[in-house]
């Protein structure tokens, strides 16, 4: 597959393995933008529409971001600390204890209590101990004892993810669900709302109006909605989340970890706030702070032994094993320098198998590509067109630079 934006995406839409993409890529100055809407969206009744950068996109995993630039601004109000034991906002932390295995007739869990309360810096990092049932055999059978999913079940944070921690706080790495309770914990100091908080504190200083956490039942953005098609009439984000959609099927409330729904010209503008650190959202220093390697040494050592296990390919999110990284306050964070691509301290993530998104303050660029995947999904090309966006956004940035210094 050729390795430019243009053709490897056409290519696809042409294959019929995908519908479209949202591409969006700025520098810091605002001099470089790359904004291209490609292939069609498909409406309920069938008729197909050109996409457009306003589209309506779930975001899945790429929500996090904005909840911890929510659960950040608490820290700057002063109504958290990073550090802080949070056992007093959210007791139902504090209560639970590490399963170590099942006993010998697969009947009990072994517990044991927790050595240490649980941090906002953990629950931003996925090094509180918290678990998806997906990630862990231990939490999965624990889920199919004692919280079974049922049929038409909609359940809060709280409720949903129930399950014991699967190592001590702050002495391992999984991917989890702590941003969905870093959500909770951003409700409970404020009071409202996490996505009027966001509405808030977020959208409204960036000027994003079209934001919404699901159900997406505002028929303004319903119109626009690239879930609401024939093979997703709930608008689940089944595409996004490969073919699936319990997680937003059992949801109830907002759901900080996976549940916003966004354009993605309207992503790319948070994106780029950070990247220039322009004080709408955080205070430089604060943002400076996201971009530093945030895991105490155990922790980092679970990192590391999750980036080179069999799902490891997930966690990296298109970086090399051999590459140094590590976790910001929001994603991954490279270490290194990469020769022509990421620059040090590059922080980067993305939602379900179809987007990324990246900050690179060292080369002075942003981007987020959003792919409207049909199904059946085709995990293998995903993984090879959000590739294709993230390597030649660069080598178009580059030629840009180039073309700029003739002139």
């Amino acid at each position: 597959m050729a390795d430019d934006i243009e053709t490897s995406f056409q290519a696809a839409i042409d294959a019929d393995k995908i519908n479209g993409a949202v591409i969006c890529a700025s520098d810091t100055e605002g001099r470089f933008i790359y904004n291209q809407a490609l292939g069609q969206r498909t409406l309920l009744s069938g008729e197909k529409r050109p996409q457009r950068l306003d589209d309506v996109l779930f975001l899945a995993s790429a929500t996090k971001l904005i909840t911890t630039i929510a659960a950040l601004q608490c820290v700057e109000d002063g109504l958290l600390t990073l550090t802080g034991d949070l056992s007093s906002i959210v007791p139902e932390l504090a209560a639970k204890q590490v399963i170590t295995g099942f006993s010998d007739d697969g009947e009990t869990p072994l517990l044991e209590p927790a050595d240490g309360p649980i941090t906002l810096e953990m629950l931003l990092t996925h090094s509180s101990g918290v678990s998806y049932h997906f990630v862990n055999p231990h939490v999965a059978r624990w889920r199919e004892k004692f919280a079974p999913p049922k049929d038409d079940e909609k359940l809060s944070v709280e409720e949903l993810f129930s399950y014991p921690l699967i190592f001590q706080p702050g002495a391992g790495w999984m991917y989890s669900p702590g941003l969905d309770w870093a959500g909770r914990v951003v409700e409970r100091v404020t009071g409202l709302t996490l996505g009027e908080r966001m509405q808030q504190r977020i959208f409204e200083p960036l000027g994003i109006t079209d934001a919404q956490f699901y159900p997406a039942t505002r028929e303004d953005l319903r119109a626009r909605l690239v879930d609401l098609n024939p093979d997703d009439p709930s608008a689940l984000g089944r595409a996004v989340l490969s073919g699936g959609g319990d997680m937003n099927k059992r949801t109830r409330g907002d759901f900080g970890g996976h549940g916003l729904f966004l354009p993605g010209i309207d992503y790319a503008k948070v994106l780029h706030s950070l990247l220039a650190s322009d004080g709408k959202l955080l205070k430089p220093t604060t943002v400076d702070d996201m971009f530093q390697h945030h895991l105490s040494p155990q922790a980092t050592a679970g990192q590391q032994a999750a980036l080179a296990s069999p799902m490891g390919v997930f966690f990296r999110v298109g970086i090399d094993l051999e590459t140094k990284m590590g976790h910001g306050l929001g994603g991954l964070l490279t270490l290194q320098d990469i020769d022509g691509w990421y620059g040090e301290r590059t922080l980067t993530w993305g939602g379900g198998t179809t987007l990324a998104w990246f900050i690179d303050r060292k080369n002075g660029l942003c981007g987020v590509g959003a792919i409207q995947a049909a199904l059946p999904v085709d995990d293998g090309l995903m993984a090879s067109l959000k590739q294709t966006f993230r390597r030649d956004i660069y080598r178009k940035y580059a030629t840009w630079k180039e073309q700029q210094q003739v002139l």
